[in-house]
């Protein structure tokens, strides 16, 4: 296994602080299953009406406040809880601790940056100090407590009274619009500035960014339906912001020394990730180092042809400070602050980050990190961090042409392990509440956009709606939440059991990072059969169902439909696509291809995303030479890059016939 970010099993997670309210009695996994939402709802107009009496009791517009809790939090409270960013409520106020930024080695939060030496080497573990970097004085990380004193009330009050939340975004509001404008603006358009203020930004691009898609939502307007029942609407209304309202506020500009590869309007800096020699007690060897590869993709017969998301577990200015460690032996190329939005860049793209845990897939891929929690996910990415995201990949998406597609941009959980015992301990981020319909949508490619395809499903519930029963690797119920996936079971019938995967035979069925009975949106499958309201699909070499009724859970997909070849009786399948030993040079190491614990046999079908020929990139030492030991070596064995279960898989070509090919699907060889 090259080098490479591992992220530790998330079974021995240990969350902080993660069960704010009182415990949550799980449903049973059939009733979670038919998406049923949550039972207590609020009348559809008493959050409307509170922040209509917000806005007239701190002379604020309501359009606003409105936009800015639409772009903050997509109108949800979240139960009061706070997201990765230590931000509450409707209004995302802030109030973070030292809580939130310590070393997780020395504290009880997750350990997430897990690491691989050379190839083959035993994983180790990351020492890190105390954070250093930030400093808590810092008011926008303290919002809460500042409009809390506005209001003359207790901090704990706005972050669970969904009124006094906005009441105290509200007050905010209105003392920035003062602070950038002198006095309270008495039209729509002068309260750029203090918008722009409440982003939290310190860049000026970032609260530029922010400001713009504030006002950007008053135009078109937007409504919508919250997971507590509540119906909110912003009616559009035409409007052109006073832009110079936000000079007052001095923000930091681009020095013109900035060397980050990001759209213009982010805010984005570059920032290095360590690329050192590791000291051996005073020596230095040139196969320890990190925490990347010198290359010169896509220029070096080398393609990046995915986007792999993850999320950092830990703060951003951590996992930052982390990065810039040799000794860490992980990075990512980027990694996004949720708060605001903010993105440093660590690795140029043209270099290979070790984030993806699968060398294949690190040497073809730029990793992406968002500050964030798997298991708190919902509690929240929110819409600046997905925003900023978007922007980002579609982005590169330009530069680099890779398709927005889910075959293309795929989760940290859907990469495949390099053998069977990596199989087994594979990271699941961004993890079941990453809202794929959504973040497709804003890329510009939702999924009911694509292709259509008999027989082939891509997976789809209703996000808000789909909130099924799960718990955390330590037991303890997860709280009610929307989530991304559906529940795999072994018969059509909410009485069978869930499935079970080969590479977690012994997971708890309702565990959260439990792949195995979990099929995610936007992956594509085989229709095996329908039975009632039930749906079974070919997944990870079983017949799985799940509650599809009139087909509420899937959209139609596409892709190359494959099936073993005739006269065989089974095929392995791998998480890489090597070429043949005959392929590589003289000097370059031979390297060979462990199978995965799946065997494919007769009637099985798989929707695969492209033919690929097997390919490896040789970069064995610190000092980059592209003439003899940094290398891409090509093969002429083809194979098939397939949705197999909850990850991607190959087959080898040779091994399987094709059933149906779109033509609009291209075959990438080289």
């Amino acid at each position: 296994m090259k080098k490479s970010k591992w992220l530790q099993v998330a079974g021995s997670l240990s969350l902080t602080g993660f069960l704010l309210g009182a415990a949550v009695t799980p449903l049973s996994p059939s009733l979670s299953s038919q998406g049923i939402a949550r039972a207590a709802t609020v009348d559809s107009s008493e959050l409307q009406e509170a922040f209509r009496q917000a806005a007239q009791e701190f002379g604020v517009p309501v359009e606003i406040l409105l936009s800015v809790s639409y772009n903050m939090s997509l109108w949800e409270h979240h139960d009061g809880k706070p997201s990765a960013s230590g931000g509450y409520g409707l209004m995302h106020l802030t109030e973070v601790s030292v809580d939130n930024l310590e070393d997780p080695r020395t504290s009880d939060k997750p350990l997430h940056m897990f690491l691989s030496g050379k190839e083959d080497a035993p994983m180790q573990g990351v020492t890190t100090g105390k954070v250093t970097e930030l400093t808590l004085s810092d008011p926008t990380l303290h919002t809460l407590t500042e409009a809390a004193d506005l209001l003359s009330l207790p901090p704990e009050n706005l972050k669970k009274d969904k009124k006094q939340n906005i009441r105290g975004a509200a007050a905010l509001l209105a003392k920035y619009a003062d602070q950038t404008i002198g006095k309270t603006p008495t039209g729509l358009d002068d309260w750029y500035g203090a918008v722009a203020k409440y982003s939290g930004s310190s860049d000026e691009t970032g609260a530029r960014d922010f400001a713009d898609r504030v006002y950007e939502t008053i135009n078109e307007g937007a409504a919508k339906q919250t997971e507590d029942g509540s119906s909110i609407h912003l009616a559009p209304k035409p409007i052109t912001p006073d832009k110079e309202t936000i000079n007052p506020l001095h923000l930091k500009t681009d020095d013109g020394e900035n060397k980050a590869d990001c759209p213009k309007g982010l805010a984005c800096h570059f920032v290095p990730a360590a690329y050192k020699k590791i000291n051996h007690d005073g020596t230095f060897y040139e196969w320890s180092y990190g925490n990347y590869d010198k290359a010169n993709r896509p220029h070096d017969n080398q393609e990046i042809k995915y986007i792999v998301l993850h999320d950092t577990e830990i703060s951003y200015d951590l996992t930052k400070t982390v990065f810039q460690r040799e000794t860490t032996q992980a990075s990512a190329h980027y990694v996004i602050r949720a708060s605001d939005g903010d993105i440093t860049q660590m690795i140029d793209n043209k270099d290979v980050a070790w984030h993806a845990g699968n060398w294949y897939f690190n040497s073809k891929s730029i990793g992406i990190e968002h500050e964030g929690i798997a298991i708190e996910g919902a509690d929240w990415y929110n819409e600046q961090l997905y925003h900023a995201s978007a922007r980002l990949v579609k982005h590169l998406s330009r530069e680099y042409n890779i398709p927005l597609d889910r075959d293309h941009i795929i989760a940290h959980d859907e990469v495949p392990g390099t053998s069977a015992a990596r199989q087994s301990t594979m990271h699941w981020d961004p993890g079941p509440f990453w809202d794929w319909a959504h973040y497709m949508k804003i890329l510009g490619a939702p999924l009911e956009s694509g292709k259509k395809q008999k027989d082939v499903v891509q997976i789809n519930p209703n996000f808000n709606k789909n909130m099924p029963d799960l718990q955390t690797p330590k037991g303890e119920p997860v709280p009610k939440q929307p989530a991304n996936f559906v529940y795999l079971y072994s018969a059509p019938s909410f009485d069978a059991p869930l499935i079970k995967d080969a590479a977690l035979p012994n997971a708890h069925p309702l565990d959260a990072s439990n792949w195995g009975n979990k099929a995610v949106t936007g992956q594509t499958f085989y229709k095996a059969e329908d039975q009632g309201d039930w749906t079974a699909i070919w997944y990870g070499a079983q017949k799985a169902w799940f509650y599809n009724p009139k087909g509420k859970n899937t959209t139609k997909g596409s892709g190359i439909v494959i099936t073993l070849k005739e006269g065989k009786t089974e095929i392995p399948v791998y998480g890489l696509a090597y070429p043949e030993a005959e392929a590589f040079p003289e000097g370059i190491p031979v390297r060979g291809m462990d199978v995965l614990q799946y065997t494919l046999t007769p009637g099985q079908k798989y929707v695969a995303t492209e033919k690929v020929k097997g390919s490896y990139y040789s970069a064995p030492v610190y000092t980059y030479n592209p003439e003899t030991t940094h290398k891409i070596v090509w093969g002429d064995d083809e194979f098939y890059l397939i949705h197999l279960n909850h990850r991607l898989a190959f087959v080898r070509a040779e091994d399987v016939d094709v059933v149906e090919n779109p033509k609009h699907k291209h075959h990438h060889k080289r």
